[in-house]
């Protein structure tokens, strides 16, 4: 599946963070997104990982955006949520992985490729402030 709950999270917690003057925690997005505060926190901390946003420590503490948002291409987000790059079917990136084992003898394999080249243009080319 090409987009699951974590790019989902990433995405919309990106966008009233990045529209934000001062940090915002996972209490408060958790709330304002109505989904479970464990697992966006789990999201939001690898965000932070790998240097999309700062985090904040104490009372005031949270998140902020540590990146331009016309920087941050939605194809980069949702291979970081995801912790791969994201794939319509298993075998869209690569021919050689075929659920049906057919390999090289797969006819669809150049239309699911064709279309996930696509799809990762569109994504590159949309950053986090055009969807602001």
């Amino acid at each position: 599946m090409l987009l699951t709950k974590k790019s989902e999270y990433a995405i919309l917690s990106l966008v009233i963070i990045a529209k934000s003057d001062i940090p915002l925690n996972a209490d408060i997005l958790s709330v304002k997104l109505n989904i479970s505060k464990s697992f966006l926190a789990k999201v939001l901390q690898s965000l932070a990982k790998h240097k999309i946003l700062k985090s904040y420590k104490g009372v005031n503490g949270g998140f902020m955006l540590d990146k331009d948002p016309e920087k941050l291409t939605i194809f980069q987000l949702v291979t970081l949520a995801e912790e791969k790059i994201p794939s319509v079917f298993e075998c869209s990136l690569d021919g050689t992985v075929c659920a049906a084992n057919v390999n090289g003898g797969c006819t669809l394999f150049p239309v699911l490729n064709n279309l996930q080249m696509k799809i990762n243009n569109f994504l590159n080319d949309l950053t986090l402030k055009d969807i602001m």
